[in-house]
């Protein structure tokens, strides 16, 4: 069994799957990745207004239908996706005493309802034209960078939550690395949450922690509001619906960023028009039913490349955890008791791995940057993403009220997809061939 384990850790591939961890186990790594995600999700809608629990509820079961349309095959969960706040800040800005724009707020899900649609027109249209000449623009020249610019993009906001108190940062990071490298058996596959525990029962000893929020929070709560759910308005739906076109390119980051983690070709099984169809389904549900918009995270990447456990079945675990919390508000308040800090020690490891699996993208397939044409397209993919995304992306005026910002990810994926296809030279093939992993799989 040793013997097996080290062979399968050489070649990359997960030591553990469902049928070795058992059910109790497989639990305690869905609760785990609920952590991971937590934090993002619920800072949407405190930034834009909307209901936390209904954003985790719509969290969950946006998850559930991304598995299920995705025949179970993606580890993937879906949060609250950040690249829709510009949208929702100009149709329904926070009111001058700093409280929601509760009247606003619906029309403004009524847009995202219909940006999630535009994810199944270019579903349909991959579906119809084949993922060969769609993938053909998405090299891993290109999409490399992308994941790279992913996790760099991520790390300032790491460093912040670090530097609410480094002492718990440092040691919730030291408790991981410990564990993954040294420990055995679930130790090694659970490293955040035991790097949670231990970082958090020092907050505690330094008294650290607010226990304010569980105080005010209900023990029971109804997660859905008819007054919050969608309206539609064609000022708030040209608004804020061609934001898609940007975070379809992100979409595409972050699956190959999962395909390359996972060592599965994602974009061919089960297909990039049946992710595309689950993320813009479950965008447009949850905003039918007063959430933020969903998206792919890059969190739970991160702990699928800490951990080496890529059986889905996780996710769908962390997806029901973040249903129950929907429904107890009290619950929900104790896992945002953890201290920012502690947050930040992780995402300090988490954030660094999907940059590390960019750059393994580009090592295994074997980019040449000799090549002039290669290295001018990751530099400006790089560049752009940076750069733009530190002076808050560029906004394009629609009419005289409103404007659409594009963030640096999107810009860079634009600019990077654009030169692939200007510059000479494309002799890029996607390959559509099942993967070994996975015949080897199905044999057993």
């Amino acid at each position: 069994m040793e013997k097996t384990e080290k062979k399968k850790a050489k070649l990359g591939e997960p030591i553990y799957d469902a049928r070795t961890l058992g059910i109790p186990k497989m639990l305690v790594l869905g609760f785990q990745h609920t952590f991971a995600m937590f934090g993002a999700t619920v800072l949407v809608p405190i930034v834009t207004g909307l209901d936390v629990s209904t954003t985790l509820l719509m969290a969950g079961l946006g998850t559930l239908l991304f598995h299920l349309l995705t025949r179970g095959k993606v580890p993937a969960f879906l949060g609250s996706s950040f690249a829709f706040l510009g949208g929702y800040a100009a149709v329904a800005p926070m009111l001058e005493d700093g409280t929601p724009n509760t009247e606003m707020l619906p029309y403004a899900c009524g847009g995202v309802v219909v940006a999630g649609l535009i994810y199944v027109v270019l579903s349909a249209l991959i579906k119809l034209f084949g993922i060969k000449r769609i993938m053909r623009f998405f090299p891993p020249v290109v999409t490399g960078p992308i994941i790279i610019s992913i996790g760099l993009i991520l790390a300032p906001t790491a460093i912040d939550n670090c530097s609410e108190n480094w002492l718990l940062a440092l040691v919730a990071l030291a408790v991981i690395i410990v564990c993954n490298i040294w420990g055995r058996g679930m130790v090694k596959i659970l490293p955040i949450l035991i790097g949670i525990v231990v970082s958090y029962i020092v907050a505690l000893c330094i008294d650290a922690v607010d226990f304010t929020a569980i105080k005010e929070a209900d023990w029971f709560g109804l997660a859905l509001h008819p007054s919050s759910f969608a309206k539609f308005d064609l000022s708030a739906c040209i608004t804020i619906a061609p934001i898609a076109l940007a975070t379809m390119m992100e979409h595409i980051g972050d699956i190959a960023a999962i395909s390359a983690t996972c060592k599965r070709n994602y974009l061919s099984n089960p297909g990039l028009h049946r992710t595309l169809l689950g993320d813009g389904l479950a965008t447009s549900l949850a905003a039918l039913f007063g959430g933020p918009a969903n998206t792919t995270y890059g969190e739970n990447t991160g702990v699928l490349a800490l951990t080496r456990v890529y059986d889905p079945r996780v996710m769908r675990i962390a997806a029901c955890c973040a249903i129950l919390l929907s429904f107890f508000p009290k619950f929900g308040a104790a896992i945002q008791t953890v201290p920012a800090a502690i947050i930040g020690g992780i995402s300090f490891v988490l954030y660094g791995m999907i940059s590390a699996i960019g750059v393994r993208n580009v090592v295994e397939n074997q980019v040449d940057f000799t090549n002039s044409r290669n290295l001018i397209i990751a530099a400006v993919i790089l560049v752009s993403a940076l750069g733009f995304n530190a002076v808050g992306g560029i906004t394009i005026p629609l009419g005289s009220s409103y404007s659409v910002t594009l963030s640096g990810l999107a810009i860079a994926a634009i600019l990077g997809i654009l030169l692939n296809a200007i510059l000479p030279g494309n002799d890029y093939e996607f390959k559509e061939d099942v993967e070994e992993a996975e015949t080897a799989e199905a044999e057993a």
